[in-house]
């Protein structure tokens, strides 16, 4: 009679954790000393977005780590727009690796947090020992792409609304956060938010200074361009995930960045921009392939 191996469920723990200068506040959850996972979120995400892998990940063996990145939810908010400049959120991440007590860790990122993973990737090598990166391109690819489709620049027409000053932050706000909880209910797979969920965005972003502490990090992509136009080749190995029915961005742009990587694979899922919510399972799935090979 074959022995059935039971799952082992553990629990989420709340921390914050000292990193470039600031405090972060990070959900840990599995084994002590399993090899560190590193989940990044996006906007206008926090650390619950990866609330569908977490468990998962966990239950396979790994430390997971789900910051709350600078000025999101439960971390420090910096005022200053330069403050939230790629390379600084990168070192956040450099931070918590070394107060993990870790060389190297498996990144994950989706959107914004995906953009930090291939900075990651990029700049900081021997750090990452592999990277997923779901719905962003590389940076290159990016750049490229805004500035030669017209699709492409009415796609991301939010980039540079918010680059206005209070206004955007006053429209979020509006009508019990309306803005903020179409940009993901309005864009995803019907029932793929519920009502529990938007909840807890809902409260994330009532945080003092959240709201504009993440829209600034789009103002800083744009006000120091330079940061953001990193175009060297990847020689990590990669993993793009990528949503189909991204309202967002081209899908395109994901096989572009295939061709900046020395190791790399790329999987369509059918899904939105919210890929690791709409396709939990398959996402999950992927991941700890990539993970183990």
């Amino acid at each position: 009679m074959l022995a059935v191996k039971r799952r082992v469920h553990y629990h989420l723990e709340h921390h914050y954790v000292e990193t470039n200068g600031i405090r972060l506040h990070v959900v840990q959850c599995g084994p002590a000393q399993g090899p560190l996972v590193v989940l990044l979120h996006g906007f206008p995400e926090f650390w619950y977005g990866w609330h569908r892998q977490i468990d998962a990940l966990a239950a396979a063996g790994y430390r997971v780590w789900a910051p709350d990145q600078r000025g999101y939810n439960l971390s420090d908010k910096p005022r200053r727009v330069a403050a939230y400049r790629v390379d600084t959120l990168a070192r956040d991440v450099l931070g918590l690796l070394d107060a993990a007590g870790q060389r190297q860790a498996f990144i994950v990122g989706h959107d914004w947090g995906a953009a930090v993973t291939w900075h990651l990737a990029t700049h900081y090598p021997a750090r990452v020992t592999k990277a997923a990166v779901l719905n962003v391109p590389h940076p290159s690819v990016m750049v490229r792409t805004l500035s030669r489709s017209l699709e492409q620049l009415r796609k991301s027409w939010y980039i540079f609304f918010f680059q206005l000053p209070w206004l955007p932050e006053w429209l979020v706000r509006r009508r019990n956060w309306l803005f903020a909880r179409q940009a993901l209910v309005g864009t995803s797979r019907r029932g793929t938010f519920s009502t529990a969920d938007l909840a807890e965005y809902v409260s994330a972003w009532q945080q003092p200074r959240a709201m504009r502490s993440m829209i600034n990090w789009y103002r800083a992509a744009v006000r120091m361009p330079k940061q953001t136009k990193s175009s060297g080749r990847v020689t990590v190995p990669m993993h793009i995930i990528w949503g189909v029915k991204d309202a967002f961005l081209k899908r395109e742009m994901a096989e572009r960045s295939l061709m900046l990587c020395d190791q790399a694979q790329l999987t369509y899922l059918p899904a939105s921009h919210w890929v690791q919510h709409e396709e939990a399972e398959a996402v999950n799935t992927l991941l700890l392939r990539f993970f183990e090979v």
